[in-house]
């Protein structure tokens, strides 16, 4: 395949051949098109940012889902899978979607639908190239989904400073094998986070085994760690293996650590220092090969002060360690994740939605989120079955209080109702400038004055590129 141009918006296609209608959308847009086959000619995209459009629908692609992984890791392409509603039944392709793909359309589908996530996506790859500063609010790790556990909530997203140094560091400890400790208040997301360093690690094919060290009773805790033989207690009729033993090759995850007894403490260390695991009732000892990943939200300064919590222990663990940010520091990532709970659960709804309100958007940002992430999706998910219009509004949420009170002065009141104005007139252009403008009445330069003026650049593109 020829190298691109740097003048050009490039999309690479593999699949079946696009319908007439989505063709004609794309010339109209600028894209130039190159259709390749699986495996082929990867080498003309390692430096240029691309769009990539990937038709799962296609046979060739169903039968060579390995090589579609290998063609879907390349970062300088923002890629948007194409795929058929029984599709995501199939645990393959919805692993590659959710952990390389920036968007997914099921078909059939509009060519506006899948041009509009194009656009997204290849402003994705452009921000990883540095060479553009587009309308796209969200970031992923490395361009991927962080995988987590099946029953765990929601997603790793964010583009934040914060988050981007968590997945920064998240790709530097998966590459190593040292023990890892998580720090970060309740509902952050920790077991997130060590699921995506497994999930990004040599051991990513093994077994990922959570255990909460805070929800299993004293007198269970190390049966349920270490296992135990049959007889080794009333009710032993069988051998147990714990869950130590049971992610031998993988990674074992042990969340809130910082509430481990001291009994179990000591046994915890035995282990780390023999990698070897005795059942309760047993005469002899397993090797067990895992990865060690802990976290808490406990202060452990002030719990190894208080002899609640071994140093020796602690400093076994915490050879690695991840400050997982709490969600009040996300800035306007709050709107991002409500958003993407909306999406994900709007199904709920009894009506159609469209979104939040302003007060809603503004109360996201007041409160404080004492719950983190978890608050956050509980308090949608409530809203998305409570709400009563087509917006989602602050009291939906619970949390009026928090939306801002209303302008107190002239100038307040026409900067808030031109904020208002524009961010609608955006949202309703999909964060086309120019025809934002065109629906304000104003020339495409005054928008982007006034955007400047009220710092709202960063949610828009420069006055030179639109992203569609």
């Amino acid at each position: 395949m020829e190298a691109f141009s740097s003048s050009q918006r490039h999309l690479y296609y593999v699949g079946d051949p696009l319908t007439l209608e989505v063709r004609s959308l794309m010339d109209a847009r600028g894209w130039t098109v190159r259709n390749s086959e699986l495996g082929r000619d990867l080498e003309s995209f390692s430096s240029t940012p691309s769009g990539g459009l990937l038709d799962f629908s296609s046979r060739h692609i169903q039968s060579n889902l390995r090589q579609a992984e290998t063609l879907l890791s390349i970062k300088t392409i923002g890629w948007v899978a194409l795929l058929t509603p029984a599709q995501l039944d199939n645990e393959t392709i919805r692993r590659l979607v959710r952990d390389f793909c920036f968007d997914y359309v099921t078909l059939p589908a509009s060519g506006e639908r899948i041009l509009n996530a194009l656009g997204h996506a290849y402003g994705i790859a452009a921000l990883h190239d540095g060479g553009a500063s587009g309308g796209v609010v969200g970031a992923t790790l490395g361009n991927v989904h962080a995988q987590a556990s099946s029953h765990a909530e929601g997603e790793m997203i964010g583009s934040c400073d914060a988050m981007l140094a968590l997945f920064r560091a998240i790709r530097k400890v998966a590459i190593t094998d040292a023990p890892v400790f998580i720090s970060g208040e309740s509902g952050t997301g920790k077991e997130l986070t060590a699921a995506a360093i497994h999930q990004h690690s040599t051991r990513r094919d093994q077994p990922f085994v959570a255990i909460n060290c805070g929800a299993i009773p004293t007198h269970l805790l190390q049966s349920e760690l270490f296992g135990y033989e049959r007889g080794a207690f009333t009710g032993a009729n069988q051998r147990k293996i714990g869950r130590v033993e049971a992610a031998n090759g993988g990674t074992l995850f042990l969340d809130e650590i910082g509430d481990l007894p001291l009994e179990s403490q000591a046994s915890l260390l035995r282990f780390l220092q023999e990698r070897k695991v005795e059942r309760l009732g047993g005469h002899g000892s397993t090797p067990v090969d895992v990865r060690i990943i802990s976290a808490t939200h406990v202060d452990m300064q002030t719990a190894m002060a208080e002899s609640r919590f071994r140093a020796d222990l602690y400093h076994r663990l915490c050879v690695l360690q991840i400050d997982e940010p709490p969600l009040r520091a996300r800035g306007k990532d709050i709107e991002l994740l409500a958003k993407h709970m909306l999406d994900r659960f709007k199904k709920d709804a009894h009506r159609p939605l469209r979104g939040f309100a302003p007060d809603a958007v503004a109360a996201l940002h007041n409160y404080s989120w004492p719950g983190n992430v978890r608050e956050l999706i509980n308090r949608v998910r409530r809203a998305i079955v409570m709400a009563e219009g087509r917006l989602i509004g602050a009291h939906d949420l619970e949390l009026g209080e928090f939306a801002e009170p209303a302008p107190t002065s002239l100038a307040q009141a026409r900067e808030a109702g031109e904020r208002q104005a524009i961010e609608m007139a955006l949202l309703r252009n999909r964060g086309r400038l120019g025809e934002a403008a065109k629906e304000l009445g104003v020339s495409r330069v005054t928008l982007y004055r006034i955007l400047s003026a009220y710092s709202m650049r960063d949610a828009t593109t420069s006055p030179g590129v639109d992203v569609e």
